[in-house]
């Protein structure tokens, strides 16, 4: 969401992370920034920043118990479901001028829709206007289908609209992944150089004016799983693997439609999610993806690194709102501060 605000045109100053691996990505990519590698829990007011410029306050708690590929914890039982608390807790000690809260579409079904009623209903309370709504990154010139919800409010008793889809086709796999390298599977190479070939105009968004870029490391898959993306077709899953090669399944049909997924390549992806626990397939190799492909998908540029073992990189793109849908809604925001004379707007995460 930071890249999201800073494409907008939002000085982004600081994070809050409890998560070491991100936190040093985020560190990377952000010098300017300060981060907090620390529970939400046990952020304090003394923490956060003091300025007399407009702020944003945005983010979302963890989306895992609100995932409808989640059926074990998906409940009032999970308590990482409770950390919106927190998050009202730290607008209540802040009190930014705009507060944007981000999740899965799954936390509106999760307990009847309890857990988004009541972060909302939580905002009005303090003080803030909210509208909300859910939006799917392919209707921002972002290569896949991944629909979020998302809640903006305002202290100053605006309410903001979430932004229009664009007028225009979704952006193909094949156009994203445009010029990135040919990988083996268990590829492992920090940098690459691009292919000698014509770029479609997203992927020259991607690439900007760089030679080469970062993060070509693939899960190594074993010969027998080898051997079952092979009989998988474009757009095809588990249910095209025969029968004899799944046997290490005591249900194979109890498997979700993403699990051995090949994405077609004349069409925007399904989520990119947990991606290797889910070995979703390269369109046209018989390998899953690579780091930097599945960033290309959610829409960071190549210049953007991820920091870990290749297991935390897979986890920080998975888990991540695609920037160019967090810059439409940053940027629905700045339209309407704006035209209600707020002034130059900084951001404060």
């Amino acid at each position: 969401m930071s890249l999201g605000a800073t494409l907008a045109g939002i000085d982004v100053r600081m994070a809050i992370d409890a998560d070491p691996h991100a936190a040093a990505t985020y560190a990377g990519n952000f010098p300017s920034a300060q981060v907090l590698c620390r529970l939400i829990e046990n952020v304090k007011r003394r923490d956060l920043p003091n300025t007399t410029e407009p702020t944003i306050l945005f983010g979302g708690p963890p989306c895992q118990g609100f995932s409808t590929s989640n059926q074990r914890n998906r409940s009032a039982s999970n308590r990482n479901n409770w950390l919106f608390k927190e998050f009202l807790r730290i607008v209540r000690l802040w009190h930014p001028d705009w507060v944007v809260f981000e999740n899965v579409k799954g936390i509106l079904e999760t307990e009847g829709g309890f857990f988004f009623r009541e972060a909302v209903a939580g905002l009005e309370h303090i003080g803030y206007t909210v509208s909300h709504g859910v939006l799917n990154a392919v209707d921002f010139g972002v290569p896949q289908r991944r629909s979020r919800v998302f809640a903006i409010g305002s202290r100053h008793g605006v309410r903001v609209p979430l932004p229009e889809p664009l007028k225009r086709p979704g952006v193909t796999v094949r156009e994203a992944l445009a010029g990135l390298p040919d990988l083996p599977n268990g590829a492992n190479f920090d940098r690459l150089p691009y292919q000698a070939v014509a770029p479609s105009p997203y992927a020259r968004a991607m690439r900007q004016n760089l030679n080469e870029c970062a993060g070509h490391y693939v899960t190594r898959s074993a010969p027998h799983i080898i051997k079952r993306y092979k009989h998988v077709p474009p757009g095809g899953n588990w249910e095209s693997i025969p029968v004899r090669l799944m046997g290490n399944y005591t249900d194979r049909t109890r498997c979700h439609t993403g699990i051995y997924h090949r994405l077609r390549d004349d069409a925007p992806s399904i989520v990119i999610g947990n991606y290797r626990k889910n070995m979703l397939i390269h369109p046209m190799q018989h390998r899953g993806l690579s780091v930097r492909e599945a960033a290309r998908i959610q829409s960071f540029p190549d210049w953007y690194h991820f920091t870990g073992s290749i297991g935390f990189q897979q986890q920080q793109v998975g888990n991540a709102v695609p920037p160019l849908l967090a810059k439409a809604v940053f940027a629905s925001i700045l339209a309407r501060a704006r035209g209600n004379t707020l002034g130059e707007h900084r951001c404060q995460r």
